[in-house]
């Protein structure tokens, strides 16, 4: 079975028992500032999750597609994966627990669909603690439609239960499908919302310093997903994900610009560089840019971290644009925004990896003036003499060479162990590895540097992203309106070529991204503030209306395009007679503008090149 014949056959599926099929959302969240991917099907849908009206009723279906990052040392082994697509159905407050498994196991079984012998299926669910009961309901709706009672296993949080990224938002225990050990199904049944429980007006930084709740939901979701690299895997008695067809065009290429064989110890430096490449390529085609803060960060750690791997293997050219060529012919077909974007695409490789060739070099350089001339090194065959380089170096050392330069620390050791080799072939003695010891303390410095900048970049984090939309606090939903507001002032301040970039709210402050070049004038903040406020103070009514996406278009609302819709759409229009402001959007909003307070703009900078951010508070 193709990947597209499996995608085609869920939807289908689920279409079948009554589900409206949305398009996959952006990887950048609209709707939930809580994390900076879209890492799950759940992060387009929260508004409705957590009881707004989806415009094309209670039960959806999709693919969407999801980056996460937190698992990216264990990729490439034989199922991680930093981009991954997602096959999702979803109840809003209509079925639960039996429909939901029923008709998991009706896909997977039914000879119509998957017709997977379930001799080799496994299921575990939740094992309950103080904050929800052991789902005994979800064991015995298993065991009735036929699964042995020793293939059900009891599993904690960690293991059995589907929650926000962030602090806040709807979660609940799951029950998860294995097939021959692997992972490849889960139904959340979302009936809570996950609330923090401030202890002090002020925030404390630390996750493990906050107290949680679980609040039930006024209504109960099932939130599913199925990966759909692993099922496509295990259909087609691959090994891996990596040796099915969405990565297999990639790694011969990756075959052909290295000259060096998928087999061995290359197996997983090409693995890395397909996973890495292929995220990289959709990210890009969002119109993301790589960057040092956020998400362009994790683009160009992405990128960076390939080509790194790309050297490993000898490769000396230009390469990862070739790469994401083989990632758009595999899909240019599912995902047209990638083809759409491909000159977009391989500028930014091609940029980024001159960029990075330039600060290896540095960081080459660098190195050499740190090394002190002489290290001594016991050898044991020749106990009457010792020698060596000594190179003094701590892991502090080269970590302030990462965190500087993005010298990554392996390209440290490999240049430390080179010299050390060449001084050892100078006198005569055939020793080529550095002393265990010297080699672990380094890592173990190392290690310990890093450790301390994410948890401090963690905490920044945390508290960058401690609210938003996710927990549709009232603060936040003023936010949200303001936004609004400011985008319109914005596009007749400036002109109608202003469109949104990005935005992050939080119950403290709005931060939104705009198209522009130039650096606003006082004058112009001004105007923006001014007509903001008299929007405001107007008291202008806000009024949703549901109806189809062409319709809206016609109506002059403002969307993002190059972004996909379902059919029907959510459109919020400012002000009756003489609208102000008329946006697709998926809400909450204020009922009138009257119950903002007044707009302050503090801050207005530079995002990316052609995109400026404003942050602004509601005094």
């Amino acid at each position: 079975m193709t990947a597209n014949e499996l995608r085609q056959k869920f939807l289908d599926f689920f279409k079948e028992k009554g589900h409206a099929i949305l398009p996959s959302a952006s990887l950048i969240p609209e709707n939930d500032p809580t994390v900076l991917f879209t890492t799950a099907g759940m992060h387009p849908l929260v508004p409705y999750l957590l009881g707004e009206k989806h415009p094309l009723g209670k039960r959806l279906a999709d693919a969407q597609i999801c980056i996460r990052t937190g698992d990216i040392d264990e990729v490439g082994d034989e199922t991680h994966l930093t981009f991954f697509e997602m096959l999702g159905n979803w109840s809003l407050g209509d079925y639960f627990k039996r429909e939901a498994i029923e008709w998991s196991w009706e896909f997977l079984a039914d000879k119509k669909w998957l017709g997977i012998d379930l001799e080799r299926l496994s299921i575990t669910v939740f094992a309950g603690d103080n904050d929800a009961p052991r789902d005994e309901e979800s064991a015995k709706i298993w065991q009735l439609l036929g699964v042995p009672a020793e293939k059900i296993s009891y599993k904690g949080k960690d293991d059995n239960w589907w929650g926000p990224a962030g602090q806040s938002g709807p979660c609940g225990p799951d029950t998860e499908m294995f097939i021959d050990g692997m992972e490849i199904w889960n139904d959340v049944f979302m009936e809570y919302n996950k609330k923090l429980k401030v202890k002090s007006e002020e925030l404390k930084v630390s996750e493990y310093e906050y107290e949680y709740e679980f609040v039930s939901l006024s209504q109960k979701n099932v939130d599913t997903g199925m990966g759909l690299e692993r099922m496509l895997a295990v259909l087609n008695g691959c090994k891996s994900v990596y040796e099915t067809e969405l990565f297999l065009p990639i790694i011969k290429k990756i075959a052909e610009i290295s000259d060096k064989e998928y087999a061995g110890e290359n197996v997983r430096v090409f693995r890395i560089i397909a996973d890495h490449i292929k995220a990289a390529t959709f990210l890009l085609a969002e119109g993301l840019e790589p960057s040092n803060v956020e998400r362009g960060y994790i683009l160009r750690r992405l990128i960076r971290r390939a080509v790194r791997y790309g050297k490993q293997l000898g490769v000396k050219d230009i390469f990862t644009f070739i790469v994401a060529q083989a990632v758009i012919a595999i899909y240019k077909d599912a995902y047209q925004q990638i083809l759409k974007n491909k000159d977009f695409i391989e500028e930014q490789l091609v940029r980024e990896e001159e960029k990075f060739t330039k600060t290896l070099e540095m960081g080459l350089r660098e190195l050499e003036k740190m090394k002190p001339k002489k290290f001594v090194v016991p050898i044991p065959s020749l106990s009457s003499k010792s020698f060596g380089i000594e190179y003094g170096l701590s892991g502090d050392d080269l970590f302030n060479l990462y965190s500087t330069y993005g010298f990554p620390i392996e390209m440290s050791l490999e240049e430390i162990k080179k010299s050390y080799q060449e001084y050892n072939r100078e006198q005569g003695v055939n020793i080529t590895e550095l002393p265990k010891d010297y080699e672990d303390r380094i890592l173990q410095q190392f290690h310990a540097s890093l450790k301390r900048h994410q948890e401090l970049s963690r905490a920044g984090a945390e508290q960058k992203f401690a609210g938003g939309l996710a927990d549709h606090s009232e603060q936040v939903i003023k936010y949200h309106t303001a936004a609004h507001l400011m985008l319109a002032a914005l596009r007749r301040v400036l002109g109608g070529y202003v469109v949104q970039r990005g935005s992050n709210i939080t119950a403290e402050r709005l931060r939104f991204d705009f198209s522009h070049s130039e650096r606003l004038t006082p004058e112009q903040i001004k105007q923006v503030e001014d007509l903001v406020n008299e929007k405001i103070q107007t008291d202008l009514p806000v009024v949703c209306e549901e109806m189809d996406l062409e319709e809206a278009k016609k109506k002059g609302a403002m969307g993002v395009f190059e972004a996909k819709y379902g059919e029907r759409v959510k459109v919020y229009a400012i002000g009756k007679e003489d609208t102000f402001s008329k946006e697709i959007c998926g809400g909450p909003h204020v009922e009138r503008t009257g119950q903002l307070g007044k707009f302050k703009i503090i801050k207005e900078e530079s995002s990316s090149a052609g995109v400026r951010r404003i942050k602004a508070v509601l005094e």
